[in-house]
């Protein structure tokens, strides 16, 4: 199921509340909601703003960062990953 970048995390839903976040956060970053290499909010402020705790926002975050979306900096947050370029670069 996809999920769109203004979507609400649902109890009654058929995937679990950590699926449903990260495709939400992965919307959100396709739609460029948080640029490259800028941090996306805090686990507290993501738990709070989707009513989840914070082990399932972390649940989400590592599937972004399993995804290659989002890495994180001990001590200073999560943030967007550069995107990746398809194809062969030109002049090669």
């Amino acid at each position: 199921m996809e999920y769109g970048p203004d979507d609400q995390v649902e109890r009654d839903a058929p995937a679990s509340p950590f699926q449903q976040l990260a495709g939400i956060l992965r919307a959100r970053v396709a739609r460029g909601d948080w640029k490259p290499n800028r941090a996306i909010p805090s686990e507290n402020a993501l738990a709070e703003h989707y009513g989840l705790s914070r082990p399932t926002v972390r649940r989400a975050i590592a599937a972004l960062a399993d995804d290659g979306l989002v890495y994180a900096v001990s001590g200073r947050g999560t943030y967007v990953a550069e995107r990746k370029t398809e194809g062969p670069v030109s002049g090669e």
